[in-house]
């Protein structure tokens, strides 16, 4: 899809013909069937449009929900867009600490973060330096009714000057054609670059990816790592007067819906503990979620269960209690075992298990082939009244241990 066939999308034609398409069959099966009745009376370089238009709205539903039928999209910037949850949560941020703040956005891809932020009435404008991606971030904006207040156009980030702006947030690419880049300084702009423009405003937010080094976070910023839903999705840089008072911090959303972000986020900051107690397993077992792992905060959940680690460098969390956190998965310990293959698969035909969860942590072990070793393989059903076990693969020391679990559930 070039600019000229998506413009003319949006007219009249096209979008009577999106609407038609919407209703088809635009599965992979069906999909070159679909394109060849289409293209008998509509321009084959519309058609494309539209379809590709349908097909990105379905896999957007994920990130965007009800939203997603409203909105245009390229697959890069798709990939690369701030979840609905995730950027009203950060929206919220900038209204309450800026509230009535001009924000240039460098980089604004589809549209995502623009237009979270001004459906909590903040203006600005949004740099995008492709021509396409800029086309349908517009589009995206007159569709949810928000171009009286923020508006896109086509730069180079590199080249923009904060002036005139009270802050700055900018989203750097992390993808290539060869895939997910990691590297801070691969970015593009790179990150370092980002950082001195972001510098020039009295407030900004940078996007980086959750696995940035902490190394790589300048003085003074703070550091925010995002779960939604139990997935760590993204990270965030605060600077200046959007940063806060502690140097990092691991928020939870619980979902994708807007909604439940609105009213319900879960935050976690260094509370300056001392390095959590290494001890023998208890009877419970705590997996913190990855955004409180990213953020180098596993001791502060041992805290909040009254545990300790059970190895000094491998994130689960052991207590005696059952402590309810949101911070962490609890698992009932059944069993501890050395680890053995042999051993293992003998003592869930002894316990009559029929639905194995294999999860791992500081183990080489390959989770699907010990799945078939333990006869787990492929889609096997469960039977009335199989015992259901979390099989948690991990060392203590230099020791391989295999731990027999029950799933608590969250209340």
């Amino acid at each position: 899809m070039d600019s000229a066939s998506f413009r003319a999308l949006l007219g009249p034609s096209g979008q009577a013909l999106l609407g038609e398409a919407a209703g088809l069959d635009v599965s992979e099966d069906s999909l070159l069937a679909t394109a060849s009745r289409l293209r008998e009376r509509h321009d084959p370089a519309l058609v494309a449009a539209a379809l590709t238009q349908v097909r990105l709205r379905e896999r957007a539903l994920a990130k965007f929900g009800d939203d997603a039928g409203r909105m245009y999209f390229t697959q890069a910037g798709l990939e690369q867009s701030t979840r609905a949850s995730v950027a009203s949560h950060r929206a919220r941020r900038f209204a309450d600490r800026l509230p009535g703040a001009r924000v240039l956005e460098l980089g604004c891809g589809v549209g995502a973060d623009l237009i979270a932020r001004a459906r909590v009435g903040l203006a600005g404008e949004g740099v995008e330096i492709d021509p396409l991606t800029a086309d349908v971030a517009r589009a995206n904006v007159a569709s949810l009714g928000l171009d009286g207040l923020v508006s896109v156009r086509v730069g180079d980030a590199v080249k923009e000057e904060p002036g005139g702006f009270d802050a700055v947030f900018a989203d750097p690419g992390r993808r290539t054609a060869r895939g997910r880049v990691f590297d801070p300084r691969s970015y593009e702009p790179p990150l370092d670059v980002v950082l001195d423009k972001a510098g020039r405003a009295p407030a900004a937010c940078v996007k980086v990816a959750p696995g940035i080094p902490h190394e790589a976070v300048p003085d003074g910023a703070e550091a925010e790592w995002v779960s939604v839903g139990g997935d760590v999705k993204e990270a965030a840089l605060w600077l200046g007067e959007l940063a806060g008072d502690v140097g990092r911090r691991a928020t939870l959303l619980p979902s994708d819906t807007q909604s439940d972000a609105e009213t319900r986020a879960w935050t976690l900051t260094p509370q300056g503990l001392d390095d959590p107690d290494v001890r023998a397993w208890g009877r419970y077992l705590y997996e913190p979620d990855g955004a409180v792992i990213r953020a180098h905060l596993v001791g502060e959940v041992a805290a909040l269960v009254g545990g300790g680690l059970a190895d000094p460098r491998i994130a689960y969390v052991t207590s005696d209690e059952l402590r309810p956190t949101p911070f962490a998965s609890a698992y009932e310990i059944d069993d501890v075992l050395p680890f053995s293959v042999k051993r293992l698969r003998a003592e869930l035909r002894r316990r009559g298990v029929g639905v194995l969860t294999v999860k791992k942590r500081g183990s080489a072990v390959d989770v699907d082939r010990l799945r078939r070793d333990l006869g787990f393989g492929g889609r096997r059903a469960s039977r009335a009244g199989a015992e259901e076990l979390t099989l948690v693969v991990t060392r203590v020391g230099r020791e391989p241990v295999a731990l027999l679990t029950r799933p608590v559930p969250r209340s």
